[in-house]
């Protein structure tokens, strides 16, 4: 919107009042401030939503694949052909036996529960989501029959374990006796620790050489599952329909929106809900910029009649006060952008400084999953947001401009 010289200096005047016009000068700082802090609560609110899915996503997919295939029973005797049959299957990238069980681990008298992942050597080394987290001892120790484990940081934690430790395995499924089935107690060394930053596999996993795993669950050369990736984690279901019909009986499988679709839900389910709300702020930020332009326009009544009969045009005074009202919400916008990022770059340290000044924590892995506060800012999503600011902006000046423009200088001028 261009804007005549004289039309430049109104405005100007208009948002720098002069003496006497402190309050309006407030009413308007106050809108302005009130912007800043919706785009940036929003802003803030939405990286870190977005934060929460792609971390999650990674780790849980890095560790779990895009899918499984699950034997009955908990077993797939014949996986060989269904790894073979799975990477001839399009838009298929690898297909990894894997044995996953859940049994009890104790160590100086604790006792916690676990699940132990056994993989086969290759795939533990190469494994993105292990071997950047390794946090002491080495993933190179695991090697078949060396009786060494790979176990989380927490449950290490919650066991007192420390690496060249020794921890001992429950397996429920042991040899029968007269009396029952005895459990079977196999002790293992702890090689390394890793973190992989979800809580709850930090809390629970204990990794194992494959053959390690098939000898303490006496499964012989069975195992449990054969994790797949694909090409397109979002498209996981229709890549892996042919693959679903070739396993037949043998199998079942299973997609990571289905294993964890609770979870990946309830964020989209809070994603949504938290833009509509935040989006309120920048609403009820908007309407101070309105009531700021009503009160400026009953303010400069006189000034605006006089304008009118200089030669001043009803489209000359709209835009002026649609400039004013929009550079209010455009310099609120910005601050808004600045602060949001500010906060997000510095997120960590915020909420560190709180919880020293509070004494709480605010930040429990055991209830957020991940050890520290995730962010990922989508430029498309803080585009969306500094238009729609600017948008309410446009909209909530236009009442008052038509306001101005509708005065009539006869009328107000008619005892001066």
């Amino acid at each position: 919107m261009l804007l005549s010289p004289y039309e430049m200096m109104i405005t100007r005047r208009y948002l720098l009042p002069g003496k006497g016009e402190g309050f309006i000068f407030l009413v308007a700082s106050i809108s302005l401030v009130a912007v800043m802090l919706g785009v940036a609560a929003l802003i803030i609110v939405m990286s870190v939503m977005n934060g929460f899915r792609a971390e999650l996503f990674d780790k849980i997919v890095g560790l779990n694949g895009h899918a499984v295939v699950q034997g009955f029973g908990g077993r797939l005797p014949d996986w060989r052909d269904i790894v073979r049959e799975a990477r001839a299957t399009p838009g298929v990238t690898s297909a990894t036996p894997l044995i996953e069980q859940p049994l009890m681990a104790s160590h100086d008298g604790r006792v916690e529960g676990i699940l132990v992942r056994g993989m086969r050597v290759e795939d533990i080394r190469n494994n993105a989501a292990l071997k950047t987290k390794v946090l002491g001892g080495s993933l190179n120790a695991l090697v078949p029959g060396s009786g060494n484990v790979a176990i989380g940081a927490r449950l290490a934690e919650a066991l007192g374990a420390q690496v060249g430790g020794e921890i001992s395995l429950i397996s429920p499924t042991g040899q029968a006796t007269p009396f029952g089935t005895v459990p079977r107690i196999v002790s293992y060394n702890v090689a390394a620790i890793f973190e992989i930053g979800v809580y709850d596999y930090d809390k629970a996993f204990v990794v194992m050489p494959i053959a390690d795993a098939q000898t303490l669950l006496l499964l012989g050369d069975s195992v449990g599952m054969v994790e797949l990736e694909t090409t397109n984690a979002d498209k996981v279901g229709q890549i892996l329909e042919p693959l679903g019909a070739k396993v037949g009986a043998r199998g079942v499988v299973t997609d990571w929106r289905s294993m964890n679709s609770a979870l990946f839900e309830a964020l989209t389910v809070e994603r949504v809900a938290m833009f509509v709300v935040l989006s309120i702020i920048i609403l009820v930020a908007v309407f101070n910029i309105l009531s700021s332009l009503i009160m400026l326009v009953r303010a400069k009544t006189r000034d605006i009649a006089i304008l009118r009969t200089m030669g001043a045009s009803r489209e000359s005074l709209i835009r002026i006060f649609v400039v004013v009202g929009v550079t209010i919400g455009a310099l609120g916008t910005a601050a808004g952008l600045a602060l949001g990022f500010f906060f997000l770059f510095f997120r960590q340290q915020v909420i560190e400084g709180v919880q020293f000044v509070t004494g709480q924590n605010l930040w429990d892995p055991s209830i957020r999953f991940l050890t520290e506060l995730p962010s990922k800012p989508d430029p498309f999503e803080v585009i969306g947001i500094a238009v729609m600011a600017l948008i309410f902006s446009f909209l909530a000046t236009l009442y008052p401009a038509f306001k101005a423009a509708s005065t009539d200088p006869v009328q107000v001028l008619r005892y001066e």
